[in-house]
């Protein structure tokens, strides 16, 4: 008897399971897009032409031109002191792209967050149209745009960064800002505090730690940008890249994308040790 009445509790505590009259739309639905997508991948590599066994046996050819004219890499070239001061440039234009990139980020992910913004008729739009916009435009675009304006060099390399890590930063800033307890924001606006009060001791204290991380990628990625945005006009490394293209220095330009790879390596590692030690501390 007690057997039966546990047998019978157990029962009753199981969860009631529910009466569907389909059994399986999400399958069909995934199902479905899926089978979507390969139709449009398998159209697309029919309309465009492609032929996929000869890009495959592209690859045996790559490696001949490659050990042929790449190799061995003229690295005394990358030894000299113009491309190390190159390196340098290059370095602060990444450095000084992020850094104002992430200031203007802040109050525009401010804006653009729906959640907190100052008004969802006039600050909202506003915001995510400018991080929008900047994320839009690639910034080979801006480098090109900003190179017609006011001409090469560094300063347009900077003003290309800058106008990158705005839409690369504002986007995971304003994504982080509506992710946030809005409890602290109720209290703190039931007592009178301003929208900026808010933003400064609601806010901030929660989305510190990510908003560091964050910054510290945005770095990361500018760097990598860096060397595409002096190739098209901003100075620096892609200087060099671009003459040594353009003359067929092809060992000189060997040295200089392995610089670039050991460059970006030693960031990525820099970057992901600080982002690392960053996240401990949440």
């Amino acid at each position: 008897m007690v057997d039966a009445v546990s047998r019978y509790e157990a029962i009753g505590d199981a969860p009631v399971r529910q009466r569907r009259r389909f059994r399986y739309p999400d399958s069909l639905i995934r199902f479905g897009v899926l089978l979507a997508l390969l139709v449009f991948l398998a159209y697309s590599v029919h309309f465009l032409s492609l032929d996929l066994w000869r890009l495959l046996g592209a690859f045996p050819r790559l490696a001949e031109i490659l050990a042929a004219r790449y190799y061995p890499p003229d690295l005394a070239y990358v030894m000299d002191g113009g491309f190390l001061l190159s390196v340098l440039q290059t370095l602060q234009m990444s450095l000084l792209g992020g850094v104002f990139g992430v200031l203007l980020a802040i109050p525009l992910a401010w804006f653009a967050a729906h959640n907190v913004t100052l008004s969802r008729l006039l600050a909202y739009p506003f915001g995510r149209f400018a991080i929008m916009g900047s994320r839009a435009i690639h910034e080979t675009i801006w480098t090109i745009l900003f190179v017609t304006v006011i001409g090469f060099g560094m300063f347009a390399g900077v003003l290309a960064l800058t106008m990158f890590c705005i839409g690369f930063a504002g986007k995971l800033f304003a994504d982080e800002i509506e992710a946030i307890d809005m409890g602290p924001v109720e209290a703190l606006r039931a007592t009178g505090a301003g929208p900026l009060q808010v933003f400064q001791f609601a806010v901030l204290p929660q989305v510190r730690v990510a908003f560091v991380g964050i910054s510290i990628y945005t770095w990361d990625v500018a760097f990598r940008a860096a060397t595409v945005v002096g190739f098209f006009g901003g100075g620096g490394m892609g200087w060099y890249l671009q003459r040594t293209v353009q003359e067929m220095q092809t060992t000189r330009v060997a040295a200089i994308l392995v610089t670039i790879i050991a460059l970006v390596s030693i960031a990525e590692v820099l970057s992901g040790w600080v982002r690392s030690r960053i996240s401990r501390m949440h």
